[in-house]
């Protein structure tokens, strides 16, 4: 059985662990490092770019607005084209639907194209349960398969690892799997890819059925996108004989010239290139061209809930480009797993909240927490996801969602100190007295051992000699300065 993320700490015990983990932070820093600089040589091309992220915010929150009748469309173009159309509240009913198709065809294992809504439903893991394997045939997703590893980023799953890793990995796993890697195999990047091809090749040769996800849906046709580096997406959307996508409500465009604009955000905004390798677009059954049947899965799973927080609903504008990840200095020292989730990040920090609701387990509560919210993810969105005043709307929800209960004992102490600060800045006359004693205050607070674990890590600034109302009165209000 695959590793999973159930059962993660919750964001701090987890990320102090990686924290503790040199060589993952120094994988990480290498590789956020070179993406974003490659991101921001591209984007710095176009003279448009900030007209183009616009366009894209609003093309998606009129989508969204409208959503249940973009859907009825877009299901009666896909059915018009020959397709077949399943709706998924949840988890449970789109793995169902997907092993039921692959049972009724007598199928034991099915290759992917790399997709977040699969991982995000736990699809591997439901299908081996009933004696389906999945084989994952995009390079990153096949290392982080055969190490028995958690994807740790949206766009790179196998981030945290280096050459020499992947190398033993393939060296350790691959021919358990099928066709094992060559002996002589060094940790050059073009060998490991050829070894990965090898590999796979075999695997689309003898697929019949294939399962993806999608980058967009194209409502008005009934087209399906999905935009890849590698070529292996395409070889799965083209040789099985069934191939059933498995795509969130939130994907949907509702035209053709809609799509331009993200077609040109998603690749810079993602791997840093002007234009994607491989676009892969098919609308519904084309006799005698690719599969010869085709099954489309409009998953839900939590987006619903989502789409009805009026702050938070924005997070279904996300093109899962992964630039946020690249541009967060949190991220960069942690790593994607300590967000306990296929949605690592900044945007993990908020979807996963959102979808699931928050006041139901300590892990998808302590993701709110997990930024400093400087802001960088919100500067780098191609679709100007508001991140940081998501983040501070879901930390209120957190707190009132767990208001009236008992508190643990650092919570406790938090609680009491607001109730001073609250007490305090109601009364002029109590703001004024604390006033005084601020650069007492401030110094004493850095040898009192309570105060310890923040003061040690962080400046304390002194108080000020005078503060304001002292000012005013001694100035009669600046006039005689």
């Amino acid at each position: 059985m695959s590793a999973t993320f159930v059962g993660m700490p919750v964001f701090p015990v987890a990320a102090r662990a990686a924290l503790a983990d040199t060589q993952l932070r120094h994988n990480l820093a290498h590789a956020t490092g070179t993406i974003r600089d490659k991101r921001a040589s591209v984007v710095a091309e176009v003279p448009d770019w900030e007209d183009l992220r616009t366009a894209g915010a609003a093309i998606k929150d009129a989508t969204l607005a409208d959503l249940e009748q973009h859907l009825v469309q877009l299901e009666a173009a896909l059915t018009e084209q020959g397709a077949t159309v399943h709706w998924a509240r949840d988890a449970a009913e789109a793995n169902w639907i997907v092993a039921d198709i692959a049972q009724s065809h007598g199928v034991d294992e099915v290759v992917k194209v790399k997709s977040m809504a699969t991982q995000e439903i736990g699809l591997n893991e439901a299908l081996a349960a009933e004696g389906i394997a999945a084989l994952e045939t995009d390079l990153a997703e096949l290392i982080v398969q055969l190490g028995d590893d958690l994807p740790s980023h949206i766009l790179v799953p196998a981030i945290h690892r280096n050459r020499a890793e992947i190398r033993q990995i393939f060296l350790d796993r691959m021919a358990s799997a099928g066709r094992p890697a060559p002996a002589d195999l060094t940790d050059e990047p073009a060998e490991l890819a050829a070894a990965a091809r090898l590999h796979l090749r075999e695997k689309f040769l003898r697929a019949t059925m294939a399962v993806s996800g999608a980058n967009f849906a194209v409502a008005e046709t009934g087209t399906l996108v999905v935009v890849e580096s590698e070529g292996n997406g395409r070889m799965c959307l083209t040789l099985p004989d069934v191939l059933v996508s498995v795509v969130g409500i939130e994907k949907l465009v509702p035209t053709w010239g809609d799509l331009e604009v993200f077609l040109r955000l998603l690749p810079r905004s993602s791997t840093g290139e002007r234009m994607n390798p491989y676009t892969s677009t098919w609308t519904g059954v084309t006799p005698g061209d690719g599969p010869r049947e085709i099954h489309v899965v409009l998953l839900d799973n939590g987006r619903t809930r989502a789409l009805a927080d009026e702050v938070g609903r924005q997070a279904l504008r996300c093109i899962r480009c992964s630039a946020c990840l690249n541009a967060c200095p949190v991220y960069e020292r942690v790593g994607g797993h300590a967000y306990g989730s296929v949605y690592p990040g900044p945007i993990g920090a908020i979807l996963n909240p959102l979808m699931k609701g928050v006041g139901q387990d300590a892990q998808t509560d302590s993701l709110p927490y997990a930024s400093s919210l400087c802001g960088a993810c919100y500067e780098v969105c191609p679709v100007k996801i508001d991140i940081p005043s998501v983040l501070v709307d879901l930390r209120a929800q957190v707190v009132d969602a767990h208001r009236g209960q008992l508190p643990q004992a650092k919570s406790l102490a938090e609680a009491v100190a607001m109730k001073g600060a609250a007490a305090t800045f109601a009364s002029s006359r109590r703001l004024g007295v604390a006033e005084r004693f601020a650069r007492l205050g401030t110094g004493l607070a850095r040898r009192l051992p309570v105060a310890s674990p923040w003061t040690g890590a962080r400046d304390l600034p002194r108080g000020p000699v005078e503060s304001f109302r002292a000012w005013f009165r001694r100035t009669d209000g600046g006039r005689s300065e």
